[in-house]
């Protein structure tokens, strides 16, 4: 018996499951500052790592930054954003994903179609390095509004103080390479 195949799960998504995916999407860079909220963090972010690089959807792909679950008839279809880190503060990291989702959701964005080689994929990087998510935070008004902008510049603060520290630490790897050097 012949069962045709199932419609791609962005095509199984509601209105509002691409709206809010959108959304995702759409604030990525700035969200990367509460989701992944350390220096080291960025490291991960390359391409064949099983971590994002790419401020993609996929289907059921670890490589995606947002990975669409499920199947069809599948009542627990999900979406799972990895671009986050357990070091993050779960509050701040779950509201990012809400305002970023409910903007999605407000304004009907729309996802694009999804990705099969997320590595490849011609997309926005995500940020490579805290300084750059924090300034894509700072321009980022959707938060400014939904959490104020004290919040967001307090935020700034504490983390450009915390950049700060980690630029004038002298590393081993800065010793090791540049001692013999000079």
């Amino acid at each position: 018996m012949h069962r045709p195949s199932c419609p791609p799960i962005g095509e199984r998504l509601s209105d509002t499951g691409r709206h809010w995916l959108a959304g995702l999407l759409r604030h990525a860079a700035a969200a990367s500052a509460f989701t992944t909220p350390t220096v080291n963090g960025y490291k991960r972010f390359r391409p064949n790592s099983l971590a994002p690089d790419r401020i993609v959807w996929g289907q059921d792909n670890k490589g995606a930054m947002v990975r669409a679950i499920g199947g069809a008839d599948d009542p627990d279809t999900r979406l799972e954003n990895r671009s986050g880190e357990p070091a993050a503060n779960p509050y701040l990291y779950l509201a990012s994903q809400v305002i970023s989702g409910l903007d999605g959701l407000e304004a009907k964005h729309d996802p694009g179609p999804a990705t099969h080689d997320p590595y490849a994929a011609e997309a926005e990087l995500l940020p490579r390095s805290l300084m750059a998510a924090l300034e894509a935070l700072q321009g980022d008004d959707v938060f400014a509004e939904a959490l104020g902008r004290d919040v967001v510049d307090w935020f700034l603060t504490i983390k450009r103080a915390e950049v700060d520290r980690y630029l004038a630490h002298v590393s081993d790897w800065e010793q090791r390479e540049y001692f013999g050097l000079f």
